[in-house]
C-alpha cells in the first residue's frame, strides 16, 4: 500500500445516546468525516464531556458509531464480529490511557509482553522478546525490568504503558489523556517522547488531551465542538487530515 494512502478514514460518523426510554436521543458526535495519512501526528481538543473519549473510541473499535463508517487501511470495520475486532486491536491498533492499566502482580517485562500471548504469532521481522528490550531500553526502563507496578513512579508506569502499546508493531497508536495523571515534568518527557516515537517507530498518533502543551506537539489538532471536528491551529508540518 502506498505510504501516501490514508491508514484511516471515517465517513459521515454520527453517535448517539439514549437516557431514558421515551427521552430524545442526546446526539454527542455529529457528521465526523476525516482522513488521516499514515505516519502522521494529530490531537483532538475540547472541553469535558464533549465526546473526545468517544471518538477515540470509535477509532479504536471500543464503540460503535450510530451510523456511518470507520475505514482502517480500506477496511470496513462495521462488518467485523466480535472476535475479530478483537485481533484487530490486538494486532493493529495500541490504546495508552489516562490510567496505565498494568497488571500489579506482573513485572514490567511480562506487562509489555502480554500482548503478544493472544492470536497468531507476529508477522515481524522483531522477535516480540528483542522488541521489549529494545523500546524498554528506549524509554529509560531497561534497569526497571523486574520491577512491579507499584515499585515505579507515575512517569515510568506510563512509559511502560507506551511500550506495551507499540509492542505488537501497530500502524495505529490511539492515546487517551496521556499525561493526565501526571506531574509536569513527566508530562512534559512523556509528550516528547510519543513525538519522538512517532517518528522513530512509525506509528500514526492520535492524542486526545486538555493539555495545549501535548497538542502542540502534534503535527495537527482539530478541536471537537458542539458534536464535530473543526480544524485547529497547525504548529508544525505533517501529513494532511481532511
Amino acid at each position: 500500500m502506498s505510504e501516501s494512502h490514508p491508514l484511516l478514514r471515517l465517513e459521515r460518523v454520527f453517535k448517539d445516546y439514549v437516557a431514558a426510554e421515551g427521552a430524545a436521543p442526546l446526539s454527542v458526535l455529529r457528521d465526523i468525516t476525516l482522513e488521516v495519512a499514515r505516519g502522521g501526528s494529530f490531537a483532538i481538543t475540547g472541553p469535558s464531556g464533549c465526546g473526545k473519549s468517544t471518538l477515540l473510541n470509535i477509532i479504536g473499535t471500543l464503540d460503535q458509531p450510530t451510523s456511518g463508517k470507520v475505514l482502517l487501511e480500506d477496511r470496513d470495520l462495521s462488518g467485523l464480529d466480535e472476535a475479530e475486532l478483537a485481533a484487530l486491536r490486538n494486532r493493529q491498533i495500541g490504546f495508552i490511557f489516562q490510567a496505565h492499566h498494568l497488571l500489579p502482580h506482573c513485572t514490567v517485562w511480562e506487562n509489555v509482553l502480554v500482548p503478544t500471548l493472544a492470536g497468531r504469532p507476529l508477522e515481524t521481522s522483531e522477535c516480540p522478546e528483542h522488541r521489549a528490550e529494545r523500546l524498554l531500553k528506549r524509554v529509560g526502563l531497561d534497569g526497571r525490568l523486574h520491577h512491579r507496578p507499584s515499585q515505579l513512579s507515575g512517569g515510568e508506569r506510563q512509559r511502560v504503558a507506551v511500550v506495551r502499546a507499540l509492542i505488537n508493531q501497530p500502524p495505529l497508536l490511539l492515546a487517551d489523556e496521556p499525561t493526565g495523571a501526571l506531574d509536569r515534568a513527566s508530562a512534559e518527557a512523556l509528550g516528547q517522547l510519543l513525538v519522538d516515537l512517532n517518528r522513530e517507530e512509525g506509528v500514526t498518533l492520535i492524542v486526545v488531551t486538555h493539555a495545549l502543551d501535548l497538542a502542540r506537539r502534534m503535527g495537527r489538532v482539530m478541536e471537537l465542538r458542539d458534536g464535530r471536528l473543526v480544524r485547529g491551529s497547525s504548529f508544525v508540518d505533517g501529513p494532511p487530515i481532511a
